[in-house]
């Protein structure tokens, strides 16, 4: 076969295939080039996610008419003034971005000079259709309909309008947030679904774009080590969420997703959060250019550096100095209205027999299919709700043996003797000493219980007296509101309130009703990590996995004598109780003859 040149307009869909992946990449070049105009205003209108239309209009310097033909060209930029490539400082300056999405839609390009006419040229999938004089202020508008509408093989690998949606959100959310001194606003389908003032501080955009919480939950990061800036926003440990889907990084003010930054800050963060907990942050690295090469990927979302080791060691020690300098602002306190709703315990004890028995406790219910008891951490029945009310929770402490000690050789996990560190459960058992991780243990039993309940038609759910409303950001709640029947299915009624607000009505009854705002957060952003190419029994696996970890008792709590054995016995019951949901041992035996070797009896 013969070497021929291909024709432009083929040249151009090949280089759309690089650049336009999505809707989302088209508008991500649409508003860099905005802000490389030099816009303090960019309005942004979408219409069915982006695959109908992407408009983006800016009051930046504008263009001439023999600019805006020069634009539509390949390998024409105004970013770069030299041929040094490598110390470009805009955000993109191949030149490909608006030839490539003018080859795949229909494009309309509109702008204007300050103090000279506007002029407005029409490109339809390659071809010029149109152009002349158009009124409009100074800056530009460009607007791209139907898509891929003229290339099927490309428009059936777009998924739902919901989908595009999202990833349009969150590139424009990634953009604003390096650029706080811009005002930006979004408009999907005639709905205004965002819009952020200009002016603002890095902290406050931040906020305002991920959740306002973050404000009173986050620190200041402000480090700078040879010649190299790191700031931004670090959530505190305790402001975490289920995927690392809020963790947004910036190099020389271009968002980036690189695997060296988020392993430096998963470093950062090791010893203060769970394996399957992820934080909040926002970074900002301001490095020399001749010291990172931005050019390695076609759509610039990923980087190299000269010094990988210098970076990553930076980004650890910044973010170690700023969460150290929080203090015990790492653990929240909490509020005055909290410590006022503490009770002072009785000093005396009471016999079993006389007032409430143990086994009614809060703490307890009882397995309908082996009628042993079940710790419940929260109580999942209505005639008890009244002495949760009224009676403190009881708390670790040495219990007067009014009943006598069960017997080990009965138990293969022994009987409980104590409690150390308030997460770990020490046990004797007739062939040694087992020690059990409370939150581990008890996650998976709450979760085989949840497997139980929808092998039997769904698990039951608990009313709340007043419907609590979470709020989300409105791609979230589009998520949860697409899977509220499977929701149903395990208890938790939901109802869309508002475009960022879900009503939660009733959360399953093995819950309780706790942290209902965390657990529909982290449900979120489960989904969002979720594949659509997922079986339903996949999602609904990850969906109860979920919401066992919020049912299930933390680390850090106090536990009666009585409810230790109590979750000793249901795990003996309970199918891989062996390990928790995420794959971790939930106890561990040592034999006596290990225990006679640490004491050289052996």
């Amino acid at each position: 076969m013969s070497i021929r040149r291909l024709p432009e307009h083929l040249v151009n869909r090949i280089a759309a295939g690089e650049v336009v992946e999505r809707p989302a990449s088209a508008l991500k070049e649409l508003v860099e080039n905005a802000v490389d105009a030099g816009a303090t205003r960019i309005s942004i209108r979408l219409g069915a996610g982006g695959t109908e239309l992407v408009e983006v209009v800016d009051d930046g310097c504008g263009m001439s008419p023999q600019e805006m033909a020069l634009a539509l060209e390949r390998h024409a930029t105004s970013k770069l003034p030299d041929d040094a490539i490598e110390q470009v400082t805009t955000l993109g300056f191949r030149g490909e971005a608006l030839p490539s999405i003018a080859s795949v839609a229909r494009l309309g390009l509109e702008s204007r000079v300050r103090g000279e006419e506007g002029w407005a040229r029409t490109v339809d999938n390659g071809e010029v259709i149109a152009e002349g004089p158009a009124a409009l202020p100074p800056g530009t508008r460009v607007r791209v309909e139907d898509l891929f509408a003229r290339v099927p093989a490309r428009r059936k690998f777009l998924r739902s309008p919901r989908s595009e949606y999202a990833a349009c959100m969150d590139v424009v959310k990634r953009l604003a947030m390096a650029r706080p001194d811009i005002a930006f606003s979004v408009e999907h389908d005639g709905r205004r679904v965002l819009q952020v003032q200009g002016g603002e501080t890095s902290p406050e955009r931040v906020a305002a774009l991920t959740d306002r919480a973050l404000q009173g939950n986050s620190v200041g990061v402000d480090f700078e080590r040879e010649g190299i800036f790191l700031g931004g926003v670090a959530g505190l440990p305790t402001f975490n969420r289920g995927v690392a889907d809020h963790q947004y990084l910036f190099v020389n003010g271009r968002p980036v997703k690189d695997r060296l930054l988020m392993g430096a800050i998963r470093g950062a963060y090791a010893e203060m959060l769970a394996r399957d907990r992820h934080p909040v942050v926002a970074l900002f690295l301001e490095i020399s250019a001749d010291q990172v090469d931005v050019n390695v990927h076609p759509a610039k979302t990923e980087v190299r550096f000269r010094d990988p080791a210098l970076v990553r060691g930076m980004i650890v020690s910044g973010l170690r100095r700023a969460l150290d300098d929080a203090g015990h602002r790492s653990v929240q306190r909490p509020s005055e209205a909290a410590l006022g709703m503490w009770q002072s315990e009785p000093n005396q004890y009471r016999h079993p027999g006389e007032g409430r028995d143990p086994a009614s406790s809060s703490f307890f219910a009882y397995d309908q299919d082996s009628g042993t008891p079940a710790f419940a951490g929260v109580t999942s029945h209505v005639s008890d709700r009244r002495a949760t009310f009224l009676t403190p929770a009881p708390q670790g402490r040495a219990e007067p043996a009014y009943a006598p000690v069960p017997e080990t050789i009965t138990h293969p996990l022994g009987v409980a003797r104590g409690q150390v560190a308030k997460t770990y459960i020490v046990a004797e058992a007739e062939d040694g000493l087992v020690l059990v991780d409370q939150h581990a243990a008890h996650e998976r039993l709450v979760l085989e219980r949840m497997r139980r309940a929808m092998e039997g038609g769904g698990v039951p759910s608990q009313q709340l007296l007043l419907a609590e409303v979470v709020e989300l950001d409105e791609t979230a709640c589009d998520r949860l509101e697409a899977r509220i029947e499977e929701l149903a299915a395990f208890g938790l009624e939901l109802e869309r309130f508002g475009p960022r607000a879900m009503l939660v009505r009733a959360t399953p009854a093995v819950l309780g009703t706790g942290d209902v705002t965390g657990l529909v957060t982290d449900l979120a952003d489960e989904l969002a990590s979720f594949d659509q190419a997922l079986s339903l029994k996949e999602r609904l696996d990850h969906v109860a996995s979920t919401m066992a970890c919020h049912g299930s008792v933390r680390a850090g709590r106090i536990l009666s004598v009585t409810e230790m054995n109590a979750l000793l016995r249901e795990m003996e019951v309970t199918p891989h109780s062996g390990q928790c949901n995420h794959g971790r041992p939930t106890w561990v035996k040592l034999a006596h003859g290990d225990i006679e070797k640490l004491f050289g009896r052996k």
